[in-house]
């Protein structure tokens, strides 16, 4: 019989335990969480099951879709070809696994077998058969029918830590170039990157990532000059595949690249296509100083103060520079759009992305990111069956990007679709690590879903994030805001008012600060009176419909919708911006 792995939510267990002992009784051994002894890692126990499992049989419920644990563990059985989903009351599983038909356990009340239980144990035979036990990471079974690399991030050796921007930045394109192999798996960014500044054995990493080969390597940049060395590493034996050296001026750095990608798809001897080879030698500009300025603007864009205007100020100023010395550099202009349309749609100030936004557009129509700065336009004036057009094709160009999956999630949430943005606010969050944001706002979704279990990982990484960013700059009000709220949940009140207070006395304009330390006093202490003080200069400033949207969807304010001063404060907001009552 299977070896089977169990996903479950914690409000499920009860049914977990009664549908594991079913399937027990039919002769399969069942793996689930509560067959952890103590002190074990809880981590490495589940990978170990989930790698051995024949079938993973996720629990989706009203409880089990609002988590990414049963996500992460159902999206194993998803890309391994092991997942054997099931529903509780006929609920729907999340986006991302709706393709694969359910087993409905209908109203079953976790006593005795389900109905359903032979569909079950014949859908666990069927996959079991298909899918033998896997030897390597789960990962590694997508992969298993062709060749696979994890590029680890390049290392800085100039000596000199401003220029990390520049190595980080070769890293990442050369990543961008090898994913448009179709003959070969390329690791993700946000993934390889968490190898970023540890000693590491590379065969060690290509078993956690299922790959067959690791590229590894160091940039030096100085002056006009520029060496790169790289390494492709068989991942089984450790053995250097193919390695080089490039000692070059820094004008042949576009040339570099393309030797690297090339002679790595030749070591392994892979067919590169015609539109593939078209794909990679196609770098937007033909200019290294506008690139240059590029890589340096989009690393403020990564390590830059989330939710500090002067971050998204810097971005525009050098993105400027940048189309100066290439008018058609497709990316700065994308770039320099999305931090005009976060000034002006998160700060208030008065910004104009639309032009920047459009000559994107013209010169490249597939760029994702530019797509929600449409969208947040055509939301502003209205129209919002355009706006959801534009963020689903933002979606279907780059399902990837952070930048996309931000704005989707934030305009689902304006929508009232708290449940949909979840997904999206999850995924951007997990792309990028010093977001603090939509960690944040995944506390609002899950505190209105009441899933403790989210809200405490949600808050934790929040608070974790928001003292990083406090740790760049003590002054970022809108961190300050965010990392008190997280504090008040986990039951810190007296740090967390010294946290607001502190935000009030330092950043006092901050209209988002003043929003998100509304909240933490209404969801997290109860104090409806300060929170309305708080709200009063929000109130009187803010500028745009959307912000208006966001506080009237936003289910953290239903404790104060019905206070007279909450609806007055709020009437005269719509009336100045212009919007109907």
């Amino acid at each position: 019989m299977a070896k089977l792995f169990l996903s479950y939510a914690r409000e499920d267990a009860d049914a977990a335990k009664q549908l594991a002992a079913c399937l027990g009784n039919a002769g399969h051994e069942v793996w689930w969480d509560k067959q952890i002894q103590g002190g074990s890692r809880f981590s490495d126990e589940i990978d170990r099951a989930l790698k051995s499992a024949e079938a993973i049989v996720v629990l989706w419920s009203d409880s089990s879709v609002q988590s990414a644990w049963v996500q992460d563990e159902a999206a194993e059985g998803r890309d391994t070809g092991r997942l054997i989903p099931v529903t509780l009351g006929g609920c729907r599983p999340p986006l991302g696994f709706r393709q694969f038909h359910s087993i409905d356990l209908g109203q079953w009340d976790a006593r005795g077998e389900p109905e359903s239980l032979d569909d079950v144990i014949a859908a666990i035979a069927k996959t079991a058969t298909a899918t033998p036990i896997a030897d390597e990471h789960p990962k590694a079974k997508a992969r298993e029918h062709k060749a696979s690399v994890c590029v680890l991030p390049f290392v800085n050796m100039s000596g000199d830590t401003e220029q990390e921007y520049f190595s980080d930045g070769i890293t990442e394109d050369i990543i961008t170039d090898l994913s448009k192999v179709s003959a070969l798996s390329v690791v993700a960014r946000n993934t390889a990157f968490t190898f970023k500044g540890r000693s590491l054995d590379v065969k060690e990493v290509a078993q956690a990532m299922g790959v067959t080969h690791v590229l590894e390597g160091s940039v030096r940049k100085a002056g006009s000059r520029v060496r790169i060395t790289a390494q492709l590493i068989d991942g089984a034996a450790g053995d250097h595949l193919w390695a080089e050296r490039f000692d070059r001026e820094l004008t042949d750095i576009f040339a570099i690249q393309d030797e690297i990608s090339k002679s790595i798809v030749a070591a392994l001897q892979l067919k590169l296509l015609p539109e593939e080879k078209k794909a990679i030698e196609a770098r937007g500009t033909s200019s290294v100083e506008a690139y240059n300025l590029y890589l340096m603007a989009r690393q403020q864009l990564i390590d830059g103060a989330f939710g500090d205007p002067r971050r998204d100020e810097t971005i525009v100023r050098i993105c400027q520079q940048a189309t100066v010395l290439d008018p058609n550099y497709a990316q700065a202009w994308a770039l320099m759009a999305f931090a005009q349309s976060e000034l002006r749609f998160w700060h208030g100030r008065d910004a104009h992305a639309l032009p920047a936004a459009e000559k994107a557009l013209a010169i490249d129509p597939n760029l994702a990111e530019v797509r929600c700065v449409k969208a947040r336009y055509l939301e502003e004036e209205g129209k919002q069956e355009e706006a959801d057009r534009e963020i689903q094709e933002a979606l279907k160009l780059d399902p990837e990007s952070w930048e996309v999956n931000r704005e989707a999630a934030r305009m689902m949430f304006r929508e009232g679709r708290i449940k949909d943005a979840v997904p999206y606010f999850e995924k951007a969050a997990a792309l990028m690590d010093s977001d603090w944001h939509n960690s944040s706002m995944l506390m609002s979704c899950y505190h209105d879903a009441g899933n403790e279990e989210n809200l405490q990982r949600v808050a934790r990484m929040t608070l974790e994030r928001a003292q990083v960013a406090l740790a760049k700059d003590p002054t970022n009000g809108a961190a300050i805001a965010v990392g008190a709220s997280a504090l008040a949940r986990f039951g810190e009140t007296d740090r967390a008012k010294e946290w607001i207070q502190r935000g009030l006395l330092l950043d006092p304009s901050n209209l988002s600060m003043r929003y998100n330390l509304a909240c933490a006093l209404i969801m997290e202490l109860d104090d409806n009176n300060a929170a309305l003080d708080v709200l009063g200069p929000f109130f009187e400033e803010v500028k745009s419909p959307i912000h208006v949207k966001h506080l009237e969807a936003d289910p953290d304010l239903n404790p104060i919708r019905e206070l007279p001063r909450f609806k007055d404060m709020l009437a005269l907001a719509k009336q100045r911006i212009g919007m109907p009552a």
